[in-house]
């Protein structure tokens, strides 16, 4: 199953993003939060436990489990982040979708069209990225 955690819902994607969505089964749309811009990051926290209740309540009613679910999420990004971390520490899989930008420029006026390439998974090495910059900073300071 993919739940679909953005602002674009499956019925407006592209034949090809569809096509290449089928390998997950079925999806779900789950609609992106308004993430107010004042909000701090406790406000941050607590809608990221709200959508973590969100996407268990699909999976009570599907009998899913995190073996079989992958959320594709996009969106502002620092609760796009959390809640990548939330879910990652679950074992659910995080993807995104990538778009090739073509630009056009005409009287004036530049618009711009986002062609779905892929689908790819979010990475879950951030204590492996984490022990590399420490190791990186101490040889560093050594060498000074």
């Amino acid at each position: 199953m993919l739940i679909n955690l953005s602002n674009h819902p499956y019925a407006i994607w592209s034949n090809e993003q569809k096509c290449s969505a089928q390998v997950y089964g079925s999806i779900i749309d789950l609609p992106f939060p308004y993430i107010d811009p004042a909000g701090d990051e406790g406000y941050i926290q607590s809608l990221c436990d709200e959508y973590l209740q969100k996407i268990d309540a699909i999976c009570k009613d599907d009998t899913c489990d995190a073996s079989t679910i992958t959320v594709h999420i996009m969106g502002e990004m620092t609760f796009t982040l959390s809640m990548i971390n939330v879910l990652q520490n679950r074992g659910i899989i995080c993807i995104a979708s990538t778009t090739e930008r073509v630009t056009k420029v005409e009287n004036g006026v530049k618009s711009s069209e986002f062609r779905f390439v892929n689908f790819r998974k979010y990475s879950n090495n951030g204590k492996r990225c984490h022990q590399f910059h420490a190791k990186s900073a101490t040889s560093i300071g050594a060498t000074e």
